[in-house]
């Protein structure tokens, strides 16, 4: 079985394509700083930096809601690859093919100045309500999966 579940926080906002054709399917990258349970000698807290890719839906997420510093949970699969780059050397790749992402905290205890709730469209960012959930902006009805 191929599971990978990680919680970390964005190190760069994501970097979004879309594919050509017809169907144009939005692909994101972002990597995500995750911390390693033990330091080594007594230093500080260390990280891996992982790779991380999602396509469709959860790229089009990725591309409206996550930011620089952004504290979220992924879960998905290990994917390697290899290609070879303008110079004739092989490259070999490791990314983490993300399914679902999820946030971890709330926006008011991000690092991040604007929590990464930041759409980047006119509409305004979702606000949290006094009882700790989410207000769902106006305009989205048909992007939620539940009615």
């Amino acid at each position: 079985m191929n599971r990978v579940i990680l919680i970390g926080r964005l190190t760069r906002d994501p970097e979004v394509r879309y594919s050509q054709g017809e169907n144009a399917t939005a692909v994101a990258r972002y990597t995500l700083a995750v911390d390693r349970r033990f330091t080594r000698n007594g230093d500080e807290n260390t990280a891996d930096f992982i790779g991380c890719v999602a396509f469709g839906r959860a790229g089009e997420f990725a591309e409206r809601y996550l930011r620089k510093g952004v504290k979220i949970a992924v879960t998905g699969r290990i994917q390697t690859g290899s290609y070879t780059n303008k110079d004739g050397v092989k490259v070999y790749t490791t990314d983490v093919v993300v399914e679902d992402h999820e946030f971890v905290e709330s926006k008011n205890s991000s690092s991040a100045g604007d929590g990464g709730f930041s759409t980047g469209s006119s509409r305004p960012a979702p606000a949290a309500a006094g009882d700790g959930f989410m207000n769902i902006p106006d305009g989205i009805d048909e992007e939620l999966p539940f009615n």
